[in-house]
């Protein structure tokens, strides 16, 4: 049973014995860290080094952020105005007196600057524990300040640290944690071994990633490979057939982001020639997924000779084209090797690549996802014959996980299945309930939502045309789309799994 008068007692004797500290050089520390955690001004500026980092600490920092927005808003908007509670005492002594900061107005329980600590560290962790650890230290000093300077009692503290933890560790029902192990493949293949990578053609988007790589650690272990870059505004396919054709190479690889990677995957697959991933894009879900996240196990694998083969998805396109202002009955084939979509995310790509140019490209993308949840509107279609209306079409390269909430992981990138995902349109009350779906961790329930593991579909759009993207690329719009599983259809460069864990 909950005894309030120890809880107390123990709150005064730890806040005395805090208050009874003799001064140190860490007072005025204390003091300045309790200051700039205010409004949680330090954890966006630890995040804005997550986000120039990149990678999985930008993905922790993300994570941590959207904890702290809920968890500021329940410790502070909720629970501080449901229990009040006084501040502590104001202190005399002249040694305390140098600690103590500007003494809040609002409830004393529970500690708000704690609750945003312990959310930020706790969401970092979730997906980056090598980066909470760095974030923790200051996290703890934070929460601790507030009782140092005087402002807090240590039971405040104690639960607003409580509160945050658990808010952040809730974020995981509605936004899963990805798993950053590489997808199974299809059957170990044999490759040509390129111990010194004469034979080995590479393909450098130098527009991907950041741009500033010199590939010095792929020069230095494969000396002989032939490392090309790819001019700007060429079509992509036409130049890769003509390397192709010039050099003639036994393997191909790409230094690139996803855009890139399928466009090479496609030329690969066309010249019956095994792929070599080198990450060079932003995010490389690819890359990830397959195994090359560091270009050392892509090198070793191309040294070795070890291959794997992996899906990949298709769509052919078919109808009338409104951007090509024709009308196509034979079809044209596009590959993706992560997903391909139809409805409000193409439309947000396009607008993002013309706000892109001048106010970058996160804010960008941001800004266009916004601006088409505002305005979208039902798209009408067909699938595999069923009428229906639709917000969004997803249609993954191999399964997604998790199956009930937004895709984030894919656990296999073998086995000849289409991830096919809808969001419902033609539901009473359909986009106030997926909102309320995704907010409250409970899609898998939704009647907007719906999952399934297909080897291919069709899709008949009833009315004008609309656009495909594939691997965030607008490729084509059209009213009719074939989606399909390619099995098997890729040679890859990579580890067998005992060794590239």
């Amino acid at each position: 049973m909950f005894d309030a008068a120890r809880w107390s007692r123990a709150d005064r004797v730890l806040f005395e014995r805090s208050g009874a500290l003799r001064p140190s050089h860490a007072d005025p520390a204390l003091r300045v860290l309790s200051r700039v955690a205010d409004h949680s001004v330090l954890w966006m500026g630890c995040a804005a080094v997550g986000i120039a980092i990149g990678g999985t600490p930008r993905r922790a920092v993300v994570r941590g952020l959207l904890s702290v927005a809920g968890a500021s808003a329940v410790a502070n908007g909720v629970l501080k105005p449901l229990l009040p509670r006084r501040r502590p005492p104001a202190r005399v002594e002249p040694h305390f007196r140098r600690r103590t900061v500007p003494m809040p107005t609002s409830s004393s329980f529970p500690s708000g600057h704690a609750a945003s600590a312990a959310a930020f560290t706790t969401g970092v962790a979730l997906e980056s524990p090598a980066s909470a650890a760095v974030v923790a230290p200051l996290a703890a000093a934070v929460a601790y300040s507030r009782v140092h300077t005087g402002v807090h009692w240590p039971s405040d503290v104690l639960v607003g640290a409580a509160v945050g933890a658990a808010i952040a560790l809730g974020t995981r029902r509605w936004w899963a944690v990805r798993d950053d192990e590489p997808a199974v493949a299809g059957p170990s293949v044999e490759a040509p071994a390129l111990p010194t990578g004469r034979g080995l053609l590479v393909v450098v988007n130098p527009g991907s990633g950041d741009g500033d790589s010199d590939h010095a650690e792929l020069r230095a272990a494969l000396p002989d490979a032939r490392i090309v870059t790819l001019p700007a505004g060429d079509d992509l396919a036409a130049e890769l057939d003509r390397l192709i054709g010039e050099h003639a190479p036994v393997a191909i690889g790409v230094d690139g982001g996803d855009g890139t990677v399928v466009a090479v995957a496609s030329a690969a697959v066309a010249a019956n020639l095994p792929l070599a991933v080198f990450p060079g894009g932003t995010l490389n879900h690819f890359a990830r997924d397959a195994g090359a996240a560091d270009p050392g196990d892509t090198i070793r694998a191309v040294t070795e000779g070890h291959a794997v083969r992996i899906d990949l998805g298709q769509v052919t396109v078919t109808g009338p084209d409104s951007a090509a202002g024709q009308d196509d009955t034979a079809g044209t084939e596009h590959t993706f090797v992560n997903t391909a979509s139809l409805g409000g995310y193409p439309d947000s790509v396009r607008l993002r690549e013309r706000w892109e140019p001048r106010i970058g490209k996160w804010p960008a993308a941001a800004a266009a996802m916004a601006r088409v949840l505002a305005t979208a509107t039902p798209l009408r279609l067909r699938l595999d014959g069923t009428p229906m209306a639709v917000w969004l079409l997803f249609v993954g390269n191999g399964r997604y996980t998790p199956t009930d909430r937004v895709p984030m992981s894919r656990p296999a990138l073998t086995g000849g299945t289409l991830d096919v995902r809808y969001l419902r349109a033609d539901r009473r009350w359909s986009r106030l309930r997926l909102l309320t779906a995704v907010a409250t961790g409970s899609l898998d329930r939704s009647p907007t939502y719906a999952q399934q593991n297909l080897s291919g579909l069709s899709v008949r759009i009833e009315g004008p045309s609309v656009a495909l993207a594939t691997d965030g690329e607008v490729v084509a719009d059209s009213t009719e789309f074939e989606f399909r599983s390619a099995p098997a259809i890729l040679t890859l460069y990579r580890l067998p799994d005992q060794e590239s864990s």
